[in-house]
């Protein structure tokens, strides 16, 4: 799985500046103690430093990583969610994140009853009562809908991340729950053997069905 977070953000950096795909942030909590090579999530999005100075630490973003990310919006002063991986002593505060950003959405409605519009691709990963990652903070869905969702931002979230101070047309990065994610894999392989949920996935157990059951490959 790789590194892991959970959510649950540390402080809000701020973007120093910017050359190219090398980006330069300003922190205290998370610059304490950070090294070389070490993983950090902006915005719920993996990043490896790869640079150190006195309050700052620079990252590189990859071209993938500002096609699929709001950071290539950033601009110098902008505000970033933080949060470095978590450890096996650490309580799991949120759910399981890893910082790999699924798609990006649109604020339809600010905080606290957020509403973000929903990439066709991902709805059948978000559910009422799910969890997913919005600019790497775990919250939980109130409401799902086809092209939509809401969550719910308590004012202490609201004041310690980005999301109090994101307006409608603001683009916010969506990591949908892992667990769903495997799950569907699953599932899918166990169609792709032929598998259905409740059967035996063989043609011994088609034909126990009925000849109406036959796939075409049989009846030709």
């Amino acid at each position: 799985m790789g590194r892991v977070f959970t959510g649950i953000v540390e402080e809000m950096g701020r973007l120093r500046h910017r050359d190219g795909g090398r980006f330069v942030f300003e922190a205290s909590q998370v610059r304490e103690g950070l090294t070389l090579g070490e993983s950090v999530a902006h915005n719920g999005c993996c990043l490896t430093v790869v640079e150190l100075g006195d309050g700052w630490y620079g990252v590189d973003v990859v071209e993938e990583s500002l096609r699929r990310t709001n950071l290539g919006e950033l601009r110098t002063g902008d505000l970033v969610n933080l949060e470095r991986p978590v450890r096996l002593a650490d309580r799991l505060g949120g759910h399981l994140v890893q910082g790999h950003v699924d798609g990006v959405g649109e604020v339809l409605h600010a905080a606290p009853d957020l509403w973000v519009t929903l990439p066709s691709e991902l709805a059948r990963f978000v559910v009422e009562k799910g969890s997913i990652a919005v600019d790497g903070c775990s919250l939980t869905v109130v409401e799902a809908g086809d092209d939509r969702f809401s969550v719910a931002v308590i004012p202490h979230t609201g004041e310690v991340t980005t999301l109090g101070r994101r307006g409608v047309g603001d683009h916010v990065n969506l990591e949908v729950d892992l667990v769903a994610k495997y799950i569907e894999r699953l599932l899918a392989a166990r169609v792709g053997e032929g598998g259905a949920p409740g059967s035996e996935g063989s043609a011994n157990g088609r034909r126990e069905q009925g000849a109406d059951t036959m796939t075409a490959e049989e009846g030709s």
